[in-house]
């Protein structure tokens, strides 16, 4: 059972960094027309396309850390869930950064190999202790989808369509962790992920 749980893991590692993302669902953005964007509006929203994209790398490793290790199969169905509907999202933001001529960070590797430590940790505590690091981490990566909401270029509506969708699927699984038993996070371990944010989302608006 941990041997598979192990393989699967490995799996989505290797899918998540090095395979092209397919969505289940379709892109918000399908349908709408691409915008006459500025080289530097273009440069800009990729720059937080790549930003969400790491974040939607960090998504599938917590998750995946954290079914491999609870031995609650009812949570790990949940927390794969998720993580299906996370794929979904680093397929649309992977597309949107085809779109603008941007690539994704140099550093995936790194950000998903850190978040996969956190998520196993965070899963080693408790059950109800890791939902409540799904819970504040959904939180968090909601405000910054706000903050990205109101940066985009105003005219990129493709990609602002699909970080509005983003934002509401984040803010479900943060309410989805509550409901499911999640006890609050500390606030000082709070506060360290909020500067660990700022550090990867500062380093990936760049590189």
């Amino acid at each position: 059972m941990q041997q598979d749980r192990l393989l699967c893991a490995a799996d989505t590692a290797l899918r998540t960094l090095f395979a092209t993302p397919r969505a289940n669902q379709p892109s918000p953005a399908a349908g709408i027309e691409e915008a006459d964007l500025s080289a530097a509006e273009k440069k800009l929203s990729g720059a937080y396309m790549r930003v969400n994209h790491v974040g939607e790398v960090c998504a599938q490793a917590l998750y995946t850390a954290q079914a491999m290790v609870t031995k609650d199969e009812r949570l790990r169905e949940h927390l794969l869930e998720a993580a299906q509907e996370e794929m979904d999202h680093l397929a649309w933001t992977h597309q949107r950064l085809q779109a603008l001529g941007e690539r994704p960070s140099l550093l995936n590797p790194l950000w998903f190999a850190g978040a996969f430590l956190i998520g196993t940790v965070a899963a080693k505590v408790s059950d109800r202790a890791s939902l409540g690091f799904v819970e504040e981490t959904e939180n968090q990566v909601s405000a910054h989808l706000q903050s990205h909401l109101d940066r985009l270029p105003p005219q990129d509506a493709a990609s602002l369509a699909v970080v509005a969708q983003m934002k509401d699927d984040e803010e479900r699984h943060a309410a989805a962790a509550v409901d499911a038993g999640a006890i609050p996070v500390p606030p000082p371990a709070k506060a360290l992920m909020r500067v660990a944010a700022k550090v990867m989302t500062t380093t990936a608006h760049y590189i």
